[in-house]
């Protein structure tokens, strides 16, 4: 298998389905649901997901899917598509940029590929295993700062999720006073795919899904960087956080994270 021939199959892909939604919403026609409490879908979301799945069942035949809006549900023991086919549909249902097509190959438990394709800039961020990371066929890297003090930091807001929200409020006090600053963009896979090309240094966010960070874990770690849950562990794929930084702010950053969002919790319950 030519992983990286298979790569520029997906990046065609995630760009044909990109462009396909941006015109979908220029037209206005979204068909809008609530799946949950601030948890949209449109017609448009499922329709991507649809051309998306159809495509990808050509690239692998026999390969399992794990997909946000459920338009495939069987999974593979070796090879499995991790789809998102709009990271931000919020975003997209109000006209605003960023929301970004998501695409990862898993192998058993390895990410191998991943595509994050921001339809607003029309940006394709992708890499493979092994490959470097690139964007728009130029390879990237992660930013050189050395501390949280030099960092723009990117997160997300807690939009149904609300368990941790006290300890989330104090991280952004925290980094309102010992940053560059911070931004919420509204999309977790075009957030990982700033910090790959330096845009942002780090990135962290609790409540996420495995479809809005898989693709863009593995062009950060091939740009340079690395990625962990709010432990420092590795269980960031299906665990629900992460924080993904530069390699030479990482480890300043997940002592913050670890010291506001973990060990300050074991102390209150003590």
């Amino acid at each position: 298998m030519n992983i990286e021939n298979i790569c520029n199959r997906v990046v065609d892909i995630a760009r044909e389905t990109g462009r396909f939604i941006k015109e979908s919403g220029v037209k206005g026609e979204l068909s809008i649901e609530e799946k949950g409490h601030n948890d949209f879908v449109t017609k448009i979301d499922k329709q991507s997901e649809q051309r998306i799945v159809a495509a990808l069942k050509e690239v692998i035949p026999g390969a399992g899917f794990i997909v946000e809006e459920n338009s495939e549900t069987g999974r593979s023991d070796d090879y499995n598509w991790i789809v998102d086919p709009i990271d931000g549909t919020t975003n997209f249902i109000h006209g605003v940029a960023p929301y970004a097509v998501s695409i990862a190959l898993i192998y058993r438990n390895e990410i191998i590929l991943g595509v994050v394709y921001e339809a607003g800039l029309d940006e394709c961020f992708y890499a493979w295993k092994g490959g470097g990371a690139w964007l728009n066929e130029k390879q990237i890297s992660v930013s050189k700062a050395t501390s949280v003090e030099d960092s723009l930091i990117a997160t997300g807001f807690p939009y149904s999720n609300y368990k941790y929200l006290d300890r989330f409020m104090d991280s952004l006090y925290y980094f309102m006073q010992h940053s560059h600053g911070l931004r919420r963009l509204g999309s977790a896979a075009t957030d990982l795919a700033y910090v790959a090309c330096g845009r942002f240094e780090a990135f962290y966010e609790y409540g996420l899904k495995p479809w809005d960070v898989a693709a863009g874990i593995i062009i950060i770690k091939e740009a340079g960087g690395k990625v962990s849950d709010f432990k420092g562990g590795e269980d960031f794929l299906f665990g629900g956080e992460i924080i993904a930084a530069g390699g030479n702010v990482f480890n300043d950053m997940k002592d913050v994270i670890y010291r506001i969002m973990v060990e300050k919790n074991g102390s209150e319950n003590k």
